[in-house]
This record gives structure tokens, C-alpha cells and sequence, in this order.
């Protein structure tokens, strides 16, 4: 069980678990009913997308407060804007995880003939959304236009030709199979709504990701495992945190696993942390084809 009661890992996943036993999926929000466009946080200084568990947290902060834009500042980084934040506003906490070599860590690896250990760390941010704020330009606050399904279809169809994956139509059922490496997914007749092929071919995606010849994340774990709940969440977020920086509504295709998710959650507090990571990793693997997208827009 989990023993680091108190902890940012906690505070996050405690929040989740929450929301998961409520039947509610943090990286599945009511879009329809906030203000903002569907898409990822970023950073309205630098433009950078928030990746990871930070976009968990911006999320729900987006949707509990009913902003209008996805673009957050640090308190600095407003002033240096030319702007500030309101007083008495209150923040949202972000974190960065990275890693460091121990004081003389690295003296013992050699005598001992070993590689260095690190320890992870997190450090936490306190961000607002640029609502919170005043004097920014109208650059920055400006809500940005919304694209049609019809402009969408085309711009996701095209990012799927240019991954290269090996996307198979055809069956009853959707999946990817990793010993020879191809997507299945039914026709898109097979779909009441036609995005929803496309949100199935990105989840399906999410796992081509992991293959050995990628991210090699993928563990072979047999199904109801811990690590294949795991690799689901992975993939799920994954598909979620692609649609909505395409402009398609995320929605759960998994929903079955929630309870074997929540095991997952309640046994580890940083595991959400892990699988969040590897969902932005995978999502910026697909995104990263963006430039090479071509091709016509029928059929994959």
C-alpha cells in the first residue's frame, strides 16, 4: 500500500481516485459544457504545451472554474508580460519531475563498478490562467477559433498516413498486435459517429507507440495484469491527450477498466505520474509526424 501520505503524489492521485470511483475520467472532460477549445495547456510565455500529469491538473482546474483559455503564467512570468495576477486569485499547483546524482554518488559508482544512482524528485509550480490576470496583451488572451469536424477528419486522416503505422481495416473488433507490429480496426461504416474510428485508431495507436523499435514500452503482460492495466491507462490517455490537441473531444474507450485502473492507483500514488509521462511521450511521438503529413484523405 501506498506510504507517502501527504505527498504531492498523493494529493494528485487521491484527487483522481476520486473522480474515478465517481465513474468521471480526468482525461475525459465535459467539453460541451466549459468555454475553453478543446485542446491541450500550454504556456501562454513560451507556447509550450504542458505534458504529462500537469495536464490532468490544468484540466480540472479549466473545468472546475469554467475558463475560457488553456494558456497559463507563473506569477513572474506575468509580470514580465507586462501584466499581473489579481489579487487574491488563486493558483493552480503544477509539478516537474526530474532526477539527480546524490553527493558522492558517483565517486562510490566508480570505486564499486556501477552506473551512478539517481533519485527522483518533484518540484512544484504555482500557475493561473491568464483570466486571473490583467494587462496582459489581447495576444495572449485571445480565445483561438475552434476548427470544424470537416477541417479535423482531413488533418487526423493525414497524421495517420504519416506514422506509418501499419493500419489494417477490416473484423469486428479493435487492437494492436505488437509480435507483427499492425493496427486492426473495423471500417469506419462499423461507426455510428465517424470520429469515433478516429479516436479508436489513436487509442490502437497509443500502443503501437511502445513497440521496441520506438518508446519500448510495451511489457508482453498477459491481460487483468497490473502492467496491462498499466499500458490501458497509458494508451487511453494517450488517445486523449492526441484527440484534443487535434480538436476532437476525448472520450473513454476503455471505460471496462476503471476498476482494475483504480487497483493500480491505490496501490501506487505515482503511478498515474508514470503513466501520464508516457502518454505525453507517446502522444508527441504521433504529433511528431505533423510535418510530414501527405497523401490524399481517403482511406488509410
Amino acid at each position: 500500500m501506498r506510504k507517502d501520505h501527504g505527498s504531492l503524489y498523493v494529493e494528485v492521485t487521491d484527487r483522481i481516485i476520486a473522480e474515478l470511483e465517481q465513474g468521471r475520467l480526468p482525461w475525459v472532460q465535459p467539453w460541451d459544457s466549459g468555454k475553453a477549445a478543446i485542446g491541450l495547456p500550454r504556456n501562454a510565455g513560451t507556447g509550450r504545451c504542458y505534458s504529462g500529469i500537469n495536464v490532468l491538473i490544468l484540466w480540472s482546474r479549466l473545468f472546475e472554474k469554467g475558463y475560457g483559455a488553456q494558456r497559463w503564467l507563473t506569477y513572474r512570468q506575468a509580470q514580465a508580460l507586462g501584466g499581473h495576477v489579481r489579487r487574491g486569485e488563486e493558483g493552480a499547483t503544477i509539478c516537474y519531475a526530474d532526477r539527480f546524482v546524490p553527493k558522492g554518488e558517483e565517486e562510490r559508482a566508480r570505486d564499486e563498478v556501477r552506473e551512478a544512482r539517481q533519485i527522483g524528485f518533484l518540484k512544484r509550480f504555482t500557475v493561473f490562467n491568464v483570466e486571473q490576470c490583467e494587462g496582459l496583451s489581447e495576444e495572449l488572451t485571445a480565445a483561438p477559433v475552434a476548427l470544424d469536424v470537416e477541417e479535423i477528419v482531413p488533418l487526423a486522416h493525414r497524421l495517420i498516413k504519416a506514422s506509418g503505422a501499419d493500419v489494417r481495416i477490416g473484423g469486428e473488433r479493435a487492437f494492436y498486435a505488437p509480435g507483427p507490429d499492425y493496427v486492426r480496426v473495423p471500417p469506419q461504416s462499423a461507426y455510428h459517429d465517424r470520429i469515433n474510428w478516429y479516436r479508436t485508431v489513436f487509442h490502437e495507436l497509443g500502443h503501437w507507440t511502445g513497440h521496441q523499435s520506438r518508446l519500448d514500452r510495451l511489457t508482453g503482460a498477459d491481460f487483468g495484469s497490473a502492467d496491462y492495466a498499466r499500458e490501458e491507462l497509458c494508451a487511453e490517455m494517450a488517445s486523449a491527450f492526441l484527440c484534443a490537441e487535434l480538436g476532437i473531444v476525448p472520450t473513454v474507450r476503455h471505460a471496462d477498466y476503471i476498476g482494475s485502473w483504480l487497483a493500480v492507483l491505490r496501490e501506487d500514488s505515482k503511478a498515474i505520474f508514470r503513466a501520464a509521462s508516457l502518454a505525453s511521450k507517446a502522444a508527441d511521438f504521433i504529433l511528431a509526424f505533423t510535418d510530414q503529413e501527405g497523401g490524399d484523405d481517403e482511406g488509410v
